[in-house]
């Protein structure tokens, strides 16, 4: 059929789950404590907390962003939908290379702790580790999101115990004491060393968004993904806050500053009456089960951002396929060749101020395309989840990027800086004459209105098809609900708009004579739209709370003046399309004069009109273009695989947005299934239609636009 090889929806609740706790439990918990305390002291315990409050904004942005758009590539898909193609490029290509950062650094780490009792190198180690974890992404996202779940069910459950043993030999030692031996001076190395390490350890809550780039893969994403995050989020802090601060209280100061097994080491001392160094052994467990799935994880997230810019054309094709496991085997091949190059030329801390360093730009850009996206006021865009406090939790989020960031030092910033122009030397050389698509964020700025890409609104609704919402569709649900008269014998102007205004009147809470009047009124002063055979009637009420239409199509045709000024000359007009909206929604009703406008002034349109047999077609012919198909459902065509399937099951670029059935238009929803003998009537875009339409008429065949 004719539809992308799409990305299996395998993920639950608590797959998500796994994959953003299982993303944040490894160098943050098991590595970075040491050099967290290297460079703040028993303040760490703190920048770890707020840390944990700064990635809110974060979390609640890309909570909306992915439950209104769940596609591949998250962050990416986000940037470009929101900011354009530019920074999609930049954001795509940065946040990919900060997840292959991040995965490297937790395989680093997992050598660490393996070399505790098998004498072996560490890098070695780590890259073998990535082949492995390469193969079986390779072989599905099920399979691997199965792993996740028994190594982040063993990792909390270890690190529970961890902790409440912890807690127990604190509360032995006695809080005065660890307060003066542990934890004094708090600061010992000045305050402002705490904003630099909230920065250095800020990388361990950036897991927690990994699962934005699979939301396409994610079931119910409206309610699996913010609550998974938000159920991970909580349980990161508290293991990460306590857990720190029984580090800084049980282990020496010095020795914790240097140290890159700290939570080995802190058992050794908390476990101790357990024989065997089965303590220590337990932990070591739990500390391969974290960096496995973060390394698991990572290359699952990292390898759905060359996928999701393939599909947009911003890289070669190649990674846009899926291979026969239902995985973008390009994307997981190339992320895991970077993660092993990574590995081999970066030092541990190195990688980890690199990862951060970007994240935090990425994180500032994600804050900034909410508030973009809810501006847009684009009718699509309908998130199943809405961030909190809006727009004040995303300037808080923007804020907080740019304080961070240059705490992070001047090799971060130039790293930073290096991506940025990578990205945009690529989107200038490579993506730019490749694709003819805007931001959101032009639909802000109406003023710039010829770089407003209209495909965007289309293409969202087609995201929400996806997730089986019936979206308000403006134009197309008017068209598909809209009354139709057919007039075959010689009327006037007046008698046509009288029988409208009668049939507007069962629709609108108006009389049949004020929207006469309106209506008639509109074509004294002259201000009915007429254009080529086509009027265009209008006018806006307080009374009236949704845009209500009729279409009403004159055989003989009507004369009506064209204009004001040149109200001595008239047109026959065989359309007339009548148009009643609210009167607080002037920008929508305009919206749909213009779509009606740019169908009438295509030349074919007249022809279409004049000659379609039935109120469905008459519909179509004012829907017909580029963007739009209509077919039957029936067994003579590969659409035979379609009958009695649920809309949202079909695999589809396109959006069906009306289905003719038994001599009735039906508007569907994602649980409508399709019966034998519907006429479709689809939108989507060009390319996607073209495909559609060759597959259905058969390939270089000619087939009704």
């Amino acid at each position: 059929m004719a539809a992308k090889k799409s990305l299996k929806k395998n993920l639950t609740l608590f797959d998500v789950f796994a994959i953003s706790t299982g993303a944040m439990f490894s160098s943050g918990f098991f590595l970075l404590p040491g050099l967290a305390t290297a460079q703040s002291g028993p303040a760490a315990i703190l920048a770890y907390l707020i840390a944990g409050l700064l990635i809110l904004p974060a979390m609640f942005s890309k909570a909306e962003l992915a439950t209104a758009m769940p596609r591949a590539g998250g962050t990416y898909y986000f940037l470009d939908r929101s900011l354009g193609p530019l920074v999609g490029t930049i954001g795509g290509l940065g946040t990919w290379l900060a997840l292959v950062f991040k995965s490297a650094f937790a395989l680093i780490g997992m050598g660490a702790y393996l070399v505790l009792f098998v004498e072996l190198p560490m890098k070695p180690v780590a890259i073998g580790l990535t082949v492995a974890f390469t193969l079986l992404n390779i072989f599905g996202a099920k399979e691997s999101s199965g792993l996740q779940r028994i190594l982040v069910v063993t990792l909390i459950g270890v690190l529970t115990f961890f902790i409440i043993a912890g807690l127990i030999k604190v509360n032995f030692l006695g809080w005065s004491t660890i307060k003066t031996n542990q934890l004094q001076p708090f600061m010992p190395f000045g305050a402002e060393s705490i904003l630099t390490t909230v920065g250095l350890v800020f990388v361990s809550y950036a897991g927690l968004t990994k699962v934005a780039s699979v939301a396409e893969e994610v079931q119910n994403p409206d309610r699996n993904i913010p609550l998974g995050m938000f159920l991970s989020l909580l349980t990161a802090t508290v293991i990460y806050v306590v857990g720190v601060f029984i580090m800084v209280s049980v282990l020496d100061p010095v020795q914790l500053r240097s140290d890159l097994t700290p939570v080995a080491t802190a058992a050794s001392e908390i476990l101790g009456w357990m024989p065997y160094n089965f303590g220590i052994v337990i932990i070591v467990v739990a500390a391969i089960a974290a960096f496995a799935s973060t390394g698991n994880a990572g290359i699952m997230s990292a390898s759905r951002y060359p996928l999701a810019m393939a599909r947009d054309r911003l890289i070669s094709s190649t990674f846009s396929s899926i291979g026969r496991f239902g995985t973008p085997v390009s994307g997981i091949l190339v992320s895991s060749g970077f993660m092993i190059l990574s590995i081999l030329i970066f030092s541990e801390q190195g990688v980890a101020k690199l990862a951060s360093a970007f994240q935090l730009l990425v994180f500032g850009f994600i804050n900034l395309s909410v508030i973009i996206m809810r501006e847009s006021k684009i009718e699509s865009y309908v998130p199943g989840y809405k961030s909190p406090f809006y727009p004040w939790t995303q300037i808080i989020g923007i804020l907080t990027a740019l304080v961070l960031i240059p705490e992070l030092g001047l090799l971060s910033i130039l790293f930073t800086l290096g991506i940025v122009g990578v990205g945009m030397l690529w989107y200038f050389l490579y993506s730019n004459k490749r694709v003819a698509r805007e931001g959101a964020i032009f639909h802000i700025f109406s003023r710039l209105g010829k770089y407003r890409y209209d495909g965007l609104d289309e293409e969202l609704r087609v995201v929400l098809k996806d997730k089986g919402v019936s979206d308000e569709l403006p134009f197309e649900q008017l068209i598909g609900t809209s009354r139709v008269l057919d007039i075959d014998e010689p009327v006037s102007y007046e008698i046509v708009v009288q029988r409208a205004a009668q049939i507007m009147s069962d629709s609108v809470p108006l009389p049949p004579e004020i929207i006469n009047r309106n209506f008639l009124g509109g074509s004294v002063y002259g201000l009915t739209p007429v254009s080529r055979h086509t009027a265009m009637p209008h006018f806006r009420d307080g009374d009236i709370e949704q845009p209500c239409l009729l279409i009403a199509r004159v055989k003989h045709g009507v004369e009506i003046a064209k204009s004001q000024e040149d109200s001595g000359e008239k047109e026959t007009v065989y359309a007339i399309i009548f148009l009643v909206s609210p009167e607080d929604q002037p920008g929508e009703h305009l919206k749909i004069l213009s779509n009606l406008a740019s169908r009438v002034d295509e030349d074919q349109f007249l022809d279409e009109w004049r000659s379609a047999e039935s109120i469905n077609e008459l519909k179509e012919a004012l829907l017909h273009h580029e963007r739009y198909l209509s077919l039957t459902v029936d067994n003579h065509h590969y659409t035979r695989n379609w009958i009695g399937e649920k809309i949202r099951d079909l695999e589809m670029e396109t959006l069906i947005i009306f289905i003719y059935r038994d001599g009735r238009i039906i508007t569907p929803s994602g649980n409508t299934q399709l019966r034998e003998n519907d006429r479709l009537t689809i939108t989507g875009e060009p390319q996607a239609i073209k495909t559609l339409a060759d597959e259905y008429f058969g390939e270089g065949r000619e087939w009704p636009i």
